[in-house]
């Protein structure tokens, strides 16, 4: 660890002497006056993506001092106005004077796109009403801007990212055995995403959006500017699912020079390493930026260790005014060692140790984007987003049937038993336009949002090859061939139309969606059911589903800063038969899997009291009908899973967000700094109301979700302290493991609550910056995820206390 921080210091103290030195920052004032010319007090004026944000006095003025020298985009906002964007130049010791003049609407058509999303000092807020073609009218929405989080990025830490999304539950496997963390909301099942549409830059990313959402790549929160988050009810735009859609947007070079470097190395326990080289800039008509990452760790656990690279490129051309093209292409290369899972009494004795050697697993990802946006007048756009998914998963692991008790012995030979060797490639393509436009109805203003998305997607599964009895990643066959072969396609074209009616402040969106999907499988399959003989056959399935969605959202204008949404809106989840073939685990499926359909409702308020709070607080519900989950029943063996319709269920509760700046109370200039606090707490009561598990609650549905965090900002310097509490959770519906019970192989039973503090700090001088941060402060040994598949199965135990510290340069 010692040589390879003095390896991260060297490049550092060079550039840092040749940049000569500790300069001085720059302010930056102004005036921000009405079309009249009349002060405009209490408007929101911030430095894009930064944590530089202020509002403007009784007179207009505002004033925003120590900022690093450099080039910015400084944002005015005011509900009820047009947000102003304005491009300056701060310089060292120098006072920049800026002005903005903000336009008043008026009964007179709404043009397209006005708005930007709101962001408070600490980095989080909600949508706007529209934005880049997406209609986000009475929809509860949040927005992060990563650049003011002082967070654990370069190991993509989600507690201390997210955390400020209130109910944000994750599966911390990233280093445990998978390429990512999971995350769900609302008592939703976090492991792999599945229950979240997950994006980049506005298009999928997953290999198949119905048959495997799986979430093998994530872009690394290193290179991400900003995550916009919609919840259940995104489903007439995005998409049937339940559980909303994250969207995760990367860097742009800057939009005044042609290029613009940054570099970044980050250290940190366990031999991590993170090296980030990014660029990107705008040369006449083309914009331009790419990153890439070469990331590798030892893991905290023996067998943990994790090689990967990502990278991202993009080119944008503005062919007009009206007319913007680009193209995007993703890159992820991993090799990850598994660890494997553990039992309860394992995990009590020691939760870092491993019994696994031999388990790997690779996920190969490339994404091919194209974007465009066609700007039909000023009323009216047109977007376009397509990508193709050409990615794997390759696996190669001990069987794991027997359960993590079983040990991974050596015959009397002298080697290993073989392993199991799984393999699956995707190949998809996915196109999603999307027309906006705003009209008049009488003295009724609205806005018209229609579109259609079309899936073509492909998958080749091969499993129970028998592989060799190495400890290397293998994927070669020895001795035999697959015991399953399949492919499969999913086919969806789903058009759909919503209208935003403007009645003075109350705006009312009713929408409808309409799904077309065909799902087909054909192969051979290996039934092992009779452990006296196996049984090849073959298999040709087709199934299609028509599924009609509707829904409304309202929404209401309290004030100039404040707002009501509400919202009712169907959900669909199909069963194909990629969900019937699971790959690499150890349940058993019920062949006779029906479809879940329910739907999303919320109830809110958000927005900004004053120069010194921001909350957003609001009330769900949500209901499912002929719900999916796993009972543990006893075997000839022992207990084993069985994934079936449950029954139906509801989930219910309570989601709060409120942000603090303190000395903001008392001057919008404090010369002591900038202290402020954060409260996101989620009540989440999921629970079967019907079927044999009636009272029970979901799987993976912790009740209380509390997080605290505390944030001190001094000119450069800013630290950030985060308190996070989970209470427990079950793994299955039976709720096994309330009485005492305990599995022997740790794949059900309970999840008990914990809590974990985290320190996070940057330090910014001139074109440089310091980040130092301790994960898991106190040392907590817990965990947040059971599974019957792999990276397990069985108790999959979250890191330890674990510090980093990384420098950044940009030239």
């Amino acid at each position: 660890m010692r040589n390879m921080i003095k390896k991260l210091l060297l490049p550092f103290s060079i550039c840092m002497l040749s940049g000569a030195v500790f300069a001085q920052n720059g302010t930056l004032k102004g005036i921000v006056m009405d079309s009249t010319g009349a002060a405009v007090e209490a408007a929101t004026v911030q430095i894009e993506n930064t944590k530089f944000i202020t509002s403007t006095d009784s007179k207009g003025n505002y004033k925003i001092e120590n900022i690093p020298a450099g080039s910015y985009s400084v944002l005015v906002d005011l509900m009820g106005s047009n947000t102003v964007e304005k491009k300056t130049e701060i310089k060292e010791k120098h006072t920049t004077e800026l002005n903005f003049s903000l336009l008043q609407k008026v009964t007179q058509l709404q043009k397209v796109e006005v708005s930007r999303p709101f962001v408070s000092g600490q980095g989080m807020g909600h949508m706007p009403e529209t934005y880049e073609g997406v209609n986000y009218s009475g929809l509860k929405t949040e927005v992060l801007v990563l650049d003011s989080l002082d967070a654990n990025k370069a190991q993509d830490n989600f507690r201390e990212t997210l955390g400020r999304l209130p109910g944000s539950n994750y599966s911390e496997t990233e280093g445990g055995g998978f390429p990512s963390n999971g995350i769900a909301f609302r008592g939703l099942i976090p492991a792999q995403s599945t229950e979240i549409q997950t994006r980049q830059n506005g298009y999928n990313l997953s290999g198949d959006v119905y048959g495997y959402p799986e979430s093998y790549y994530l872009p690394p929160l290193i290179a991400v500017s900003e995550i916009q988050v919609i919840r259940g009810e995104s489903s007439l735009q995005f998409g049937p699912q339940f559980g909303g859609v994250i969207n995760y947007i990367i860097k742009d070079g800057p939009l005044d020079k042609p290029w613009e470097f940054n570099l970044e190395q980050t250290a940190g326990s366990y031999d991590f390493v993170s090296d980030v080289l990014s660029g990107g800039g705008t040369y006449k008509k083309w914009h331009y930026f790419s990153f890439v990452q070469y990331k590798a760790t030892d893991g905290w656990r023996p067998n943990s260790d994790v090689k990967q690279v990502t990278g991202f490129a993009k080119v944008e051309y503005d062919a007009s005014d009206r007319f913007k093209i680009g193209i995007e292409y993703t890159l992820l290369r991993n090799l990850i060692h598994m660890p494997g899972g553990l039992t309860d009494a394992e995990f009590h004795q020691n939760p870092d140790q491993s019994f696994r050697a031999r388990n790997w697993l690779s996920s190969p990802w490339n994404l091919f984007a194209l974007t465009s946006t066609y700007k039909i007048s000023d009323n009216s756009s047109l977007t376009l987003k397509s990508v193709v998914n050409n990615s794997a998963r390759n696996l190669v692991w001990k069987n794991e049937d027997g359960g993590p008790q079983q040990a991974d012995s050596i015959t009397p030979t002298g080697t290993y038993m073989p392993r199991e060797v799984e393999r699956e490639s995707f190949l998809s393509i996915t196109n999603e336009l999307r027309l906006l436009t705003s009209w008049n109805l009488g003295s009724v203003q609205s806005t018209f949002n229609l579109g259609v998305r079309y899936f073509q997607g492909e998958m080749w599964r091969e499993e129970s090859g028998p592989g060799s009895t190495g400890t290397n990643f293998d994927l070669n066959l020895y001795g035999g061939t697959w015991g399953d072969s399949l492919y499969f396609t999913t086919t969806n074209v789903a058009p759909f139309i919503e209208n935003t009616f403007h009645f003075g402040r109350l705006s009312v969106t009713p929408g409808f969606r309409y799904e077309y999907i065909r799902s087909t499988a054909i192969g051979i399959v290996t039934d092992n059911s009779n452990p006296l003989v196996s049984n090849t056959f073959q298999t040709s399935i087709a199934r299609t589903w028509l599924i009609p969605l509707g829904g409304c959202a309202v929404q209401f204008k309290t004030s100039d800063f404040t707002n009501i949404y509400g919202n009712i809106i169907q959900a669909y989840e199909p069963t194909t038969y990629e969900n019937l073939t699971p790959i690499g685990t150890t349940a058993k499926i019920d062949t006779s899997l029906k479809d879940v359909n329910g739907y999303n409702s919320d109830l809110g308020w958000r927005g900004k009291a004053g120069r010194f709070i921001n909350f957003d607080v609001d009330v769900f519900y949500m209901t499912f009908n002929q719900e999916i989950g796993y009972e543990t029943l006893p075997g000839v063996n022992g207990l084993y899973q069985y994934e079936t319709n449950v029954g139906n269920s509801v989930h219910k509760g309570v989601e709060t967000y409120v942000e603090v700046h303190l000395f903001k109370i008392f001057s919008d200039h404090s010369k002591i700094g900038d202290f402020s606090f954060f409260n996101s707490y989620a009540y989440d009561d999921s629970r079967y109301v019907s079927g044999p598990y009636t009272g029970n609650f979901e799987e993976f549905a912790p009740v209380n979700i509390e997080r605290i965090g505390i944030n001190y900002t001094y000119k450069n310097f800013s630290v950030t302290t985060l308190y996070s509490f989970t209470s427990l959770a079950y793994a299955d519906a039976t709720n096994f493991g309330k009485n005492g019970e305990i599995d022997p192989t740790g794949e059900v039973g309970l999840m008990p609550a914990y809590h974990v503090v985290d320190l996070s700090s940057t330090y910014k001088i001139k074109n440089y910056a310091i980040q130092f941060g301790i994960s898991n402060l106190l040392n907590a040994k817990y965990f947040n995820l059971r599974t019957n598949e792999y990276p397990g199965p069985g108790i999959i135990p979250a890191p330890g206390i674990n510090f980093y510290v990384g420098l950044s340069a940009t030239f």
